[in-house]
């Protein structure tokens, strides 16, 4: 989304906006990824989706190939 980072309304409304988009597609049978994986702000999102177990499995693969969390540092995936 590109958006003025300075007007906090707008700021809310894209929140809003994407995260009712993602639910939408979880919804629809889809995923609340994107291409760039997960970050902060679709967490929970991703919880619903995958459950504990699929979560777990994914922080576990992602520990395996990057151990040094130097790959999207502080994200989920």
């Amino acid at each position: 989304m590109v958006l003025d980072l300075s007007d906090l309304e707008e700021v809310q409304r894209v929140k809003e906006f994407t995260n009712r988009l993602a639910r939408r597609a979880l919804d629809l049978g889809g995923t609340c990824t994107g291409e760039h994986g997960i970050g902060i702000g679709k967490r929970a999102l991703l919880q619903e989706e995958v459950g504990d177990i699929g979560l777990m499995a994914m922080r576990q693969i992602k520990a395996a190939l990057d151990p040094k969390n130097l790959m999207n540092p502080g994200k989920v995936i």
